[in-house]
């Protein structure tokens, strides 16, 4: 049974609305059933309380219903309505996932351009992340070419990442290059001062998304 990515319950600009709770609950329960009360609230990052809240409010709605397992705890399984909701309420997350993406990539390209304006033609990435996916993205529709994307993260180093190996920092000391582009938004400061030895010794510019 196919489920939906994890929702991002613990964002600071997009705050979860009841909506998300259900949506995030019923998608939980499809995937398993079996999930406690307990499961559900480490799941979502919320209360126990909270999560009582919602799946009776599920139950009363005719969305959930109980299912007594051993006299002591329950399962919660989502009713055809449930499983209708589920599906609308998908569509609806992933059109505003879309929207969210397109608006991100419109304002990275917008961000990239200068770059272009300023005949850099060969950059680094640092930073193996969802915004470097972004920036990947952007980039490909430029006269820009990545001759490099590193990481600090060991695990990441070694593998590929939409068609580029990823590297220890070290490589930016050999790589011929104009300019490294930080595409990651954790500890980014940290990064800067990491890079700024380096690129003032090679004459690189140092740019943030």
């Amino acid at each position: 049974m196919s489920s939906l990515p994890a929702l991002p319950l613990d964002t600071q600009y997009f705050a979860p609305s009841r909506d998300t709770w259900v949506l995030a609950i019923l998608d939980a329960l499809r995937s398993d059933s079996g999930l406690s009360q307990r499961d559900l609230a480490k799941r979502l990052g919320i209360s126990g309380a909270v999560v009582n809240q919602h799946l009776r409010e599920l139950q009363e709605r005719g969305l959930i219903r109980f299912e007594a397992r051993n006299g002591k705890s329950y399962r919660y399984i989502p009713t055809a309505a449930g499983e209708d909701l589920h599906a609308e309420m998908a569509c609806g997350f992933s059109s505003e996932a879309i929207r969210i993406y397109t608006a991100l990539k419109r304002q990275v390209a917008a961000r990239l351009k200068d770059l272009s304006r300023r005949a850099i033609e060969r950059i680094a990435l640092f930073g193996a992340s969802e915004t470097c996916e972004v920036a990947l993205s952007a980039l490909g529709a430029m006269p820009v070419k990545v001759v490099a994307l590193v990481d600090n993260d060991p695990d990441k180093q070694g593998t590929l990442f939409h068609g580029y190996v990823v590297s220890p920092p070290h490589v930016l000391e050999m790589v011929d290059c104009q300019a490294v582009l930080i595409t990651s938004f954790g500890r980014r400061d940290e990064i800067r001062q990491q890079l700024e030895p380096l690129c003032r010794a090679r004459g690189m510019e140092m740019v943030s998304l």
